[in-house]
């Protein structure tokens, strides 16, 4: 027998992080993303993790599409991971998807046995190497 999933539920577990040209490419600008309502699973205890996920960036030739972003963050519900590596999984999937000029990625776990956690991690686009001609 098929189980019969809810849409929301079809649509987590089928999202993919999407992209679109940035069209305002003649000035840097900012963007700023703050997704209060992040959970995932501890793989030690198996007890639920709640975190504010801010994803900040300066595009290059890419945006994220906020949908997807939306679904993406979502597929972590049900998903045993530590702090640090999916405040890392996230910025290597952005930085993957977009290769912006910067993005930081920042996520403010709620406080769980008298501990409060922030993970940051940060990504900047290397400068292109100027090629000279030996004479």
């Amino acid at each position: 027998m098929t189980e019969n999933k809810p849409y929301g539920q079809l649509a987590i577990e089928e999202a993919t992080l999407e992209k679109f040209t940035n069209r305002t490419r003649h000035r840097n600008y900012t963007v700023d993303f703050s997704c209060p309502e992040f959970t995932c699973i501890c793989p030690k205890s198996g007890f639920p993790d709640f975190a504010t996920i801010n994803i900040t960036y300066i595009p290059d030739e890419w945006c994220v599409e906020l949908k997807s972003l939306k679904l993406y963050i979502n597929k972590f519900r049900d998903e045993k991971v530590f702090h640090e590596d999916v405040t890392n999984r996230i910025l290597d999937d952005l930085v993957e998807l977009l290769d912006p000029l910067e993005m930081e990625v920042k996520a403010d776990f709620n406080v769980r046995g008298n501990i409060h956690t922030v993970v940051t991690a940060k990504h900047k686009k290397r400068a292109r190497s100027k090629i000279t001609s030996g004479s």
